[in-house]
């Protein structure tokens, strides 16, 4: 019963955002909480959703801090010159625009920090898009996927760290068989973005095209930068802050707090130019928060009544005996729609040890199934209840249904492209 109603919600929820008869954040609230008073668990319901915002309020208030603090730099213009450069090199080519973003987002993302990725990417691509009319959902789409990949499959990204931990494996027995699958899958993406890419030249004026290179050869596409003390501070301070996430020196919303607040007082002097800035980034920030929390309030249900653990129960009970050294592919693959939406926490420390726990009746080593699972990271980073990605959505100014309907066309494929990479290489097995 549990797991026919937990499938049923995941259905509706989709189809009332893709059809765009709910908001997400309607939606995301109202579907578990139906399920769970058919379910007969409305007693229940106020813990489950306070547990379910205890998960996801400190993820809220760094990404508010993170928000605010990009927004500043943003607003200081410290990533033109990046941006810049990355015109140049491209020559105006929408070809190479989308290379050199699967390129850098790949790279950006070995910082194993969503939100900090995703704003740097847009940061340095969005005006290019914009300026040649380039679909600005490609940029969503090529950093969506580059974050799983990398992200999701490092030691040190949240997702894999989840599985290591709750299954007491080595991060080397883990990480060493990934590498292949992880660089193959890397390869797939740029070659999505360099598809993409040709979509975009095709579609885009030529007479419009060439008008725009002669712009960059000559310069003018470019407004100047003075790099003026300021500049080198917060390009010190943004790298400073970049290490010391990585060296896990202190808590990432402790880091982004102050780093905040430091360069707030030596960008903007005036109370009440500080106060105005903080009303503007408001705008992005508010509404990330918001989201974040109402999908704590779905992932807090969907836990707690039972409905997640039901719904692979029921899965695994598919697979019959003789198949049972199948269960790293099953698992690979059950790992797509359930990475999709659930919350890392929900699914590392609630689903995966079930899985885990199964595979060993059939001898099968408890690293290929956190292997397996991490595949799931490509799409759970396309899905509601991934947090960075409603910071994604804020900085191209997309609603979720239409970011979801064009990313998982380029998602799954390059999902079960990772699958048999990670087959071939053996980094799961199904002998």
């Amino acid at each position: 019963m549990l797991a026919v109603l937990g499938f049923a919600t995941l259905g509706s929820f989709m189809l009332l955002v893709m059809r765009k008869h709910l908001s997400a954040f309607t939606a995301i609230m109202l579907t578990p909480i139906a399920a769970a008073l058919i379910a007969g668990k409305g007693a229940k319901l106020g813990d489950m959703i306070t547990n379910g915002l205890d998960t996801v309020a400190p993820t809220a208030a760094l990404l508010l801090f993170a928000v605010l603090y990009f927004g500043l730099m943003m607003e200081c213009k410290l990533f033109e010159p990046v941006c810049q450069a990355i015109i140049r090199a491209a020559k105006g080519d929408p070809v190479r625009i989308c290379v050199s973003t699967a390129v850098l987002a790949l790279c950006v993302a070995l910082d194993g920090d969503g939100t900090t990725s995703y704003m740097i990417i847009c940061s340095a691509f969005l005006p290019i898009y914009r300026r040649l009319g380039m679909n600005p959902l490609i940029v969503a789409v090529i950093a969506a996927m580059a974050l799983g990949t990398i992200s999701g499959t490092t030691p040190w990204g949240g997702a894999a760290t989840r599985g290591i931990s709750v299954l007491h494996l080595n991060a080397t027995d883990y990480f060493v068989h990934m590498i292949g699958p992880m660089a193959f899958t890397s390869l797939a993406i740029i070659a999505v973005a360099y598809w993409l890419g040709l979509r975009e030249r095709n579609k885009i004026d030529p007479e419009k095209l060439a008008a725009y290179k002669l712009e960059i050869a000559s310069g003018e596409a470019f407004e100047p930068v003075k790099a003026d003390w300021r500049m080198w501070f917060n390009a010190a301070l943004t790298v400073l802050l970049m290490v010391l996430l990585i060296l896990e020196v202190a808590d990432l919303l402790v880091l982004f707090m102050v780093a905040f607040v430091i360069a707030l007082l030596v960008n903007i002097r005036s109370i009440g130019d500080q106060q105005e800035l903080i009303k503007r980034q408001a705008a992005n920030a508010v509404p990330v928060m918001i989201l974040v929390l109402a999908a704590g309030v779905f992932t807090g249900i969907m836990t707690d009544s039972g409905m997640i653990k039901a719904m692979a129960d029921a899965a695994l009970s598919v697979v019959p005996d003789s198949m049972g050294n199948l269960i790293p592919l099953f698992t690979a693959i059950l790992a797509l729609p359930l990475g999709f939406f659930m919350s890392n926490d929900g699914y590392w420390f609630g689903v995966v040890p079930v899985l885990a726990e199964s595979a060993a009746h059939y001898g099968i080593d408890a690293n290929q199934i956190a292997r397996a699972g991490a595949i799931g990271q490509i799409l759970h980073m396309m899905g509601p209840t991934s947090a960075p990605l409603w910071v994604l959505l804020g900085l191209v100014k997309a609603e979720l249904g239409d970011f979801q309907k064009y990313a998982l066309r380029w998602g799954i494929p390059v999902s079960l492209a990772y699958i048999g990479f990670a087959v071939i290489t053996g980094a799961i097995t199904v002998v």
